[in-house]
């Protein structure tokens, strides 16, 4: 593929002259019409204002792009027709310039300043966007000035651009224009960084960045937010992909999430999820939400006392996605009772033909459902755990509270004292 590249920034072009080939001036560029390319966004006409009205004309009859002035060939009138705006047109100073979009490298939301433009295969194409201080300047004519007084301050003004390979646009239209790259490193996002970015963007940009990830990743995000914050994501959705994202969810997320919602909404939402997805869920919202009942997660490694190291091993190969934690393994008997403890690195030390009962602690440490959040803690710390198990009223294996769960807990608290 021959490559052939002039750059050129959208600010240096945009309100300029476009002239004929006889060097009369047929108008003023006002902006560019973008399509989806093989490799970038691609220009398909350029909008003219005129005398007569905005007119288009194709890229291919453009003959040159430069910052002073746009010349085309031999124009014949049926090429230079009126622009209808259509509801799919994407322009590019319109619905890029100064809009928020995803920085996917950076997992941030950024404002775009300027938007770099190149010829790739004698085709106009996006090849980067400016979020910095320069590009502001640039368009306000001032980089030159601004470059001599960073000069005489013995400072730099930082090039801050962002290749279009990591741009995932928010509007509706425009977003049409991610990469695939964009689009697949928006679903590998930490839940945290995309939690982040919806709380920075419009209430009606967040149904983009969710049309980009999937039930799970949704799922993980929508636990992130604050409960006001969840409440307004769910209100973007349907109930059908509500009920999805909640059936990926680990049961105490989920729970957590449900107990946000007004009580009927919750209901008719469990109602239409899987019946022992449900059912777990509202076990958890059967307790008080700061106890052990309502921290815990019902799925833990489970395992029985009349097998070995080694088929122990080979279960956890087989639940290692359907559990939260398997830094141990729990031996309970046909009645739910808790009967040991197994660690993980306790499985990998000892040979596979041993017997489970030969390596589990039988010295238990555990919580009621009715612990409070102190007393989880004090235990996890005093014992050195990262997981507790929760016995219900009548001493049977209800679930696990993980460190995790009651860190969370704690942070929105320790946050306000760093605060003060």
């Amino acid at each position: 593929m021959t490559v052939e590249i002039n750059e050129i920034y959208l600010s240096s072009v945009i309100g300029r002259s476009v002239i004929n080939s006889k060097g009369d001036q047929i108008g003023i560029l006002r902006d560019l019409i973008m399509i989806p390319g093989e490799v970038f966004p691609e220009v398909s006409h350029i909008v003219i204002k005129s005398r007569k009205g905005v007119k288009t004309l194709p890229w291919n009859e453009v003959s040159l792009f430069t910052h002073v002035v746009i010349s085309t060939g031999s124009i014949k009138p049926l090429r230079l027709i009126a622009y209808l705006p259509e509801e799919g047109d994407i322009l590019v100073k319109r619905d890029l310039l100064d809009k928020q979009i995803v920085d996917v490298d950076g997992a941030k939301v950024v404002r775009v300043n300027d938007i770099k433009l190149g010829k790739l295969d004698q085709k106009l194409c996006i090849f980067s966007v400016d979020i910095g201080f320069r590009g502001l300047l640039r368009r306000l004519g001032y980089e030159r000035f601004g470059e001599r007084f960073a000069r005489i301050l013995k400072r730099d003004i930082p090039h801050s651009e962002i290749s279009w390979e990591y741009v995932q646009p928010l509007e509706a239209n425009s977003s049409k224009l991610a990469l695939n790259i964009a689009r697949n490193q928006m679903n590998e996002m930490h839940p945290a960084d995309l939690a982040d970015i919806i709380e920075n963007i419009p209430i009606q940009n967040i149904r983009t960045v969710l049309n980009f990830i999937d039930s799970e990743t949704t799922g993980d995000t929508i636990y992130e937010l604050e409960a006001d914050m969840r409440n307004v994501v769910i209100s973007q959705l349907n109930d059908e992909q509500v009920t999805d994202i909640l059936e990926e969810m680990e049961p105490d997320e989920a729970a957590d999430v449900l107990s946000d919602l007004p009580e009927d909404k919750a209901q008719e939402l469990l109602e239409m999820m899987d019946q022992e997805d449900a059912e777990d869920i509202q076990e958890l919202l059967e307790h008080e939400e700061d106890s052990a009942g309502g921290l815990m997660t019902p799925d833990y490694f489970r395992l029985s006392s009349q097998i070995t190291v080694g088929q122990a091993m080979e279960r956890l190969k087989e639940c290692a996605n359907e559990v939260e934690t398997i830094f141990y393994g729990y031996i309970v008997d046909s009645d739910d009772r808790l009967e040991g403890i197994v660690s993980l690195k306790q499985l990998l030390m000892n040979p596979p033909e041993t017997h489970i009962t030969d390596v589990m602690e039988e010295n238990i440490k555990f919580v009621h459902v009715d612990a409070e959040p102190e007393d989880i803690l004090e235990t996890m710390a005093k014992y050195d755990l990262i997981a507790v198990p929760v016995l219900d009223s009548d001493e049977r294996m209800a679930g696990i509270v993980t460190v995790d769960d009651v860190l969370a807990h704690y942070l929105p608290q320790i946050i306000k004292i760093k605060r003060r």
